[in-house]
């Protein structure tokens, strides 16, 4: 077996948010300002995440109360 751990759901929410982060100076580098802006609102999201202050996933009950 080996020894090596699959990463976790944190570990890989912080790759998202380092390649959105990259993709983010990619899209400014272009001057498409709505793919930035994009980018970067999926960048605050997983940011906030890592931090704690959102969860993972929104619950069924608030999806449907705010539809």
């Amino acid at each position: 077996m080996s020894d090596v751990t699959s990463p976790s759901r944190m570990d890989k929410i912080r790759y998202i948010q380092a390649m959105l982060g990259e993709l983010r100076t990619m899209a400014e580098a272009e001057r498409s300002d709505l793919l930035t802006y994009m980018i970067e609102m999926a960048y605050i999201e997983a940011s906030d995440i890592v931090r704690g202050e959102r969860p993972l996933r929104v619950s069924e009950q608030k999806r449907n109360s705010i539809a």
